[in-house]
């Protein structure tokens, strides 16, 4: 975990300089795991994010905000009661330990004031939030841990609160760092020197670790002893020092890809030819930044799960039916086989007995009149073996007509639930999400909710400014594509969308002006970017006046035809 001990303590001295003597003004529990609370501070309002994520365990000042629920929930209930209003007076740190402690003044319900301290413990899977009196009783948690749990530690209301059991580690800021090395010195020297670090010393994390064994090693063998025990008492002075003066600074590093991989209290150069390492403006900015993009996504991953199984499974039953059907169809092409089989039975019928199980007959269709054996039914005479053969023949003929019908409607049908699956895919927020689900509950796919008193807004579209000054317009479901393309637009704007890939329209607005090359360009990027062709390269990107756009009678919502188009090749981009 990158969020280490150090780290923390940075995290720590951030919130002291900027938050010391604040005023809890809201308290909100977005959702099972996160709190954020509301801080009134001299310089302005700030909010402080606590997060007992299993995967993102952290505590830090927040400017993105996920969305709260209608309704509190009852630990958020209890902090409002028991914290709001209070005033932060302390944030403590027990050594280097991923403990937070936030001391909050507070006044109870007879008007005496308290001490309420909220520990913030960042642990991985075992992370929690917990809430303890001026006596060191929990008053209640996030996550509560009964004797089923753990029979060491538990965390319930009404007990004495106890500190995690401490690791068998030396601090850093109490231990000399010629010590420290000696310890490492004395483990397995077979010990990857990285793996030592992490085993000897309180508070780092893995790319710390690999940090100094890259500066002190630089490509020698891992035995630390000589000049290699001097500079890695040395880096280890050096680290003491940043973590007792917090003379650290944020920073993150990147993939060629240009998503982030991890990040630092300290400059890296261990990926030095394959990754990007860039300095953030602050810690709680890097951590905010870093967790923002993957915990949306992770979030909406889970409030959309049953719609994302129903789209599925109707995706594979429409999927399934027209397998069958042009299986089918398949067989019915071999119906003019059954009407000449019909006619050879008519034209001899003199020569064929009844009863037969078969006939013989020249085939006067072929080019050199060969024998054809027909397979009869001697249950019926040869005449109405005759007529068999010709209804066999005209029931293919409808059924193709049919089929074809039917399986151009189901491809049709399942190219809209693609599309309705792509667009819940890189929904962002639950407003979009809850969209989806009304376009549903209208054509038919979801139970509509009548007791719904009224509808809910509807979202704008996504807005964007090209670097030559025309406003881009993004739709965010199929719904709003229509809206977008056939009543915003005029008939002189552009109107963009990826070549045969489910994507959002998209419209660059002409305004009077004629629209630039570069416009075209920087939309087409959102364009490519809003679609199923998110993570892709040079994506084909169709672009034609609206004028030229149109939506078929009884079509699916988001679903139009175009015409007089020219496609650009773009790499997809969110930002212009």
């Amino acid at each position: 975990m990158a969020l280490d001990g150090i780290f923390l303590r940075h995290i720590k001295n951030e919130i002291e300089s900027q938050a010391l003597g604040a005023r809890v003004s809201q308290i909100y529990q977005p959702n099972r795991e996160e709190l954020i609370f509301g801080l009134r501070t001299f310089g302005g309002n700030k909010k402080l994010l606590l997060s007992a994520r299993a995967n993102s365990p952290r505590i830090n000042f927040c400017v993105n905000t996920p969305e709260n629920p209608a309704q509190p929930p009852m630990f958020c209930m209890l902090l409002r009661k028991r914290i709001g209003g209070g005033k932060l007076v302390s944030v403590r740190q027990n050594d280097c330990d991923r403990v937070i402690m936030l001391d909050f003044e507070c006044v109870n319900e007879l008007g005496d004031t308290v001490m309420i301290t909220v520990v913030c413990e960042i642990m991985g899977m075992y992370s929690n939030i917990i809430i303890v009196d001026s006596n060191g009783v929990i008053i209640d948690s996030l996550k509560r841990v009964d004797l089923t749990m753990s029979s060491k530690r538990l965390v319930l209301p009404n007990i004495k609160y106890e500190l995690p059991e401490p690791q068998d580690k030396l601090n850093i800021l109490n231990c000399e760092a010629c010590e420290i090395a000696e310890r490492i010195k004395n483990l397995d020297c077979e010990m990857p020197l990285n793996k030592a670090v992490l085993r000897v010393v309180q508070g780092v994390s893995p790319i710390v670790c690999r940090e100094l064994e890259h500066r002190v090693l630089e490509g020698a063998t891992n035995r630390i002893e000589g000049v290699l025990l001097d500079k890695l008492t040395d880096e280890l002075e050096r680290l003491k020092n940043i973590t007792a003066e917090c003379k650290g600074e944020p920073y993150v590093i990147y993939r060629e890809d240009g998503k982030p991989m991890d990040f630092c209290f300290m400059p890296i150069k261990q990926y030095s030819g394959f990754a990007k390492v860039e300095k953030a403006e602050s810690f709680s900015e890097l951590l905010d930044s870093y967790y923002e993009t993957r915990d949306v996504r992770e979030r909406m991953k889970v409030k959309t799960q049953s719609l994302t199984k129903l789209l599925t499974n109707t995706i594979e039953r429409i999927a399934r039916k027209i397998s069958k059907q042009q299986a089918e169809l398949d067989r019915c092409q071999n119906r003019e086989h059954l009407r000449i089989c019909g006619d050879l039975l008519q034209a001899n019928l003199y020569r064929i007995q009844r009863g037969a199980e078969y006939a013989d007959v020249e085939n006067y269709y072929d080019e050199h009149n060969a024998v054809m054996r027909i397979k009869l039914n001697p249950a019926i005479s040869p005449a109405a073996n005759a007529q068999k053969y010709y209804k066999d023949y005209q029931k293919a003929k409808n059924a193709e007509i049919m089929l074809s019908e039917q399986i151009r409607k189901g491809r049709t049908e399942l190219d809209y639930i693609e599309s309705v699956l792509d667009v819940s895919q890189r929904a962002e927020t639950e407003k979009e999400i809850s969209q989806i689900k009304e376009e549903l509950a209208e054509q038919g796919y979801l139970h509509s909710n009548r007791n719904k008193s009224k509808k809910q807004t509807a979202l704008p579209p996504l807005e964007f400014t090209s670097s030559d000054g025309f406003k881009i317009l993004v739709g965010r479901n199929n719904k709003q594509n229509d809206k977008l393309t056939l009543k915003t637009a005029a008939k002189n704007d552009m109107w963009l969308h990826t070549k045969d890939i489910h994507g959002s329209h998209t419209i660059i607005l002409c305004e009077g002006k004629e629209v630039t090359e570069q416009a075209i360009f920087e939309a087409a990027c959102l364009a490519a970017y809003h679609s199923k062709a998110q993570n892709s390269s040079q994506v084909p990107v169709d672009y034609t006046l609206v004028r030229y756009v149109s939506k078929p009678s009884g079509a699916k919502p988001g679903m139009v035809i175009y015409v007089n188009n020219k496609t650009i090749y773009v790499t997809p981009k969110n930002k212009i």
